[in-house]
């Protein structure tokens, strides 16, 4: 199996942005976490993170051409604005789960709008780093 983990704008701040909400481990913690649980599943992943728009969707393009099997996003603050993020990933057909690292449905009102989660397959919501281990989970498991 074959896995795309993407993160979208400012997840490269992991460790320094509102570590209240977001925790104090990095960026590269939350890689090797991933890295790690993927290599025990003998699980393909490459991971890929940008602050702009137009670089995330060709990583979602790319991903049908190179023939991932699954991608695990979390795209940032696109989640609640990004109508072509979503048309990347309906056009790609991929199954998708949606994860972000704090519970929007908890959040400001303008974070509980997703557009991705038209499409994704599972969303993962508040369970910090462990929410990416679950998003594998599931498109590893279907669990």
């Amino acid at each position: 199996m074959k896995l795309l983990v993407l993160n979208g704008p400012n997840l490269n701040m992991l460790g320094i942005r509102e570590p209240g909400i977001y925790g104090k481990r990095t960026y590269a913690d939350l890689i090797e976490m991933i890295k790690d649980h993927c290599d025990s599943l003998g699980v393909s992943v490459t991971f890929r993170q940008s602050n702009h728009e137009g670089s995330l969707i060709d990583y979602i393009q790319q991903a049908y051409f190179e023939k991932y099997d699954g991608i695990v996003i979390n795209p940032g603050g696109y989640t609640h604005t990004s109508v072509a993020i979503l048309d990347a990933l309906k056009a790609v057909n991929i199954p998708t789960v949606e994860v972000h690292i704090s519970d929007i449905d908890e959040r400001e009102g303008f974070r509980q709008i997703s557009y991705v989660s038209q499409v994704a397959v599972k969303t993962v919501k508040g369970k910090g780093f462990d929410g990416y281990i679950e998003a594998v989970d599931h498109l590893v498991w279907g669990k």
